[in-house]
């Protein structure tokens, strides 16, 4: 029985999430590093692919995902013309922490912070991490959960063919 509850939750989560591929982005208020408020919809460059990595401090995949990233930024950035953005989704109290976790990571990425869980409301998704792909007409083309190692390349290659695309 639990097995079974544990599909029908899993399928319901994915429709849910397939049902938002293609949708326009939410205006949700998130936090630059600097502080101020911004939506979330303002954040993108029109006419660029856009990953975006949604993380909190205590999710250990998370930081290995971002880690494994960092490792491979400059091979990527050689390859293509696209913006990586994190956001933490920890709340007011842990916004230092990933702050600073952040910057003593060296994480190349712009950073932003979802203090109130309001974007995660927005964007209908559970788990951290929690990774999309938004188009040169500012949709979500591709969506992630979770990570393993190698999947921050299955990513990158699907960043690659959504640019590709006239």
């Amino acid at each position: 029985m639990k097995k079974l509850l544990l599909l029908a939750t899993s399928l319901i989560a994915g429709f849910t999430m397939m049902a938002q591929v293609g949708g326009s982005l939410p205006t949700t208020p998130i936090k630059n590093s600097n502080g101020q408020t911004v939506a979330f919809n303002s954040i993108f460059t029109p006419g660029k692919v856009t990953i975006v990595s949604v993380w909190n401090v205590p999710c250990i995949p998370c930081r290995q995902e971002l880690n494994a990233v960092k490792k491979k930024w400059d091979q990527w950035k050689s390859e293509l013309d696209f913006d990586y953005i994190i956001i933490s989704n920890d709340d007011a109290r842990a916004m230092s922490k990933a702050k600073g976790m952040a910057k003593s990571q060296g994480w190349p990425m712009t950073a932003y912070y979802d203090v109130n869980s309001d974007l995660k409301r927005s964007l209908n998704f559970q788990e951290v991490p929690f990774t999309f792909i938004v188009d040169k007409n500012g949709k979500v083309a591709f969506m992630h959960t979770s990570y393993k190692p190698g999947s921050e390349d299955i990513i990158f290659k699907k960043a690659q063919e959504i640019a590709a695309k006239k």
